[in-house]
């Protein structure tokens, strides 16, 4: 069924978000230890820190829809029936998540491009190379973003169907 597809690939970036968490962590790890014990640091080590990090927070915008972990307005809707929770689900999904995901898919398409054409890399020097791939994240993460919000309004249509 699709919707097995849905949860699947929601896991599964899931569990790459999970994953993002502990490489972050290993990385603040080194360049604390590097840093206090050994009094010298990497700039490309930094660099990876915020890069992991952006991706992690990327990845996990599509997860949290998936896990009903986003920001909403709880204590409003926390009172509602399942089949009220499921149309304003859907109406938001559709009338605010997914257009907001294609737009800002679309509007960072340029951007990474541009970053690729020109081999763009960290203005530091010992920097990382490459900044086109963690530009990339932007839309890629939308493209999840979107894909999961298919998935987050199969599964309201889905409760709207037991409620009757």
């Amino acid at each position: 069924m699709i919707t097995d597809f849905f949860e699947k690939l929601n896991k599964l970036i899931g569990n790459v978000t999970a994953i993002l968490m502990l490489l972050v962590m290993l990385n603040v790890f080194l360049d604390v230890l590097l840093r206090y014990f050994f009094h010298t640091g990497s700039i490309a080590l930094q660099e990876m820190e915020w890069h992991i990090f952006a991706t992690m927070f990327l990845l996990g915008i599509s997860y949290a829809l998936s896990d009903e972990s986003h920001v909403r307005v709880d204590f409003i809707y926390d009172n509602l029936s399942k089949k009220r929770k499921a149309y304003i689900n859907i109406f938001g999904t559709i009338f605010f998540l997914i257009p907001f995901a294609l737009f800002i898919a679309y509007g960072s398409y340029e951007f990474v491009l541009d970053a690729y054409s020109v081999n763009e890399i960290s203005e530091d020097p010992g920097g990382l190379t490459h900044r086109w791939i963690i530009k990339s994240m932007i839309p890629l993460s939308m493209i999840l973003l979107f894909i999961s919000s298919l998935g987050y309004i199969l599964n309201n249509i889905k409760i709207l169907k037991e409620e009757n």
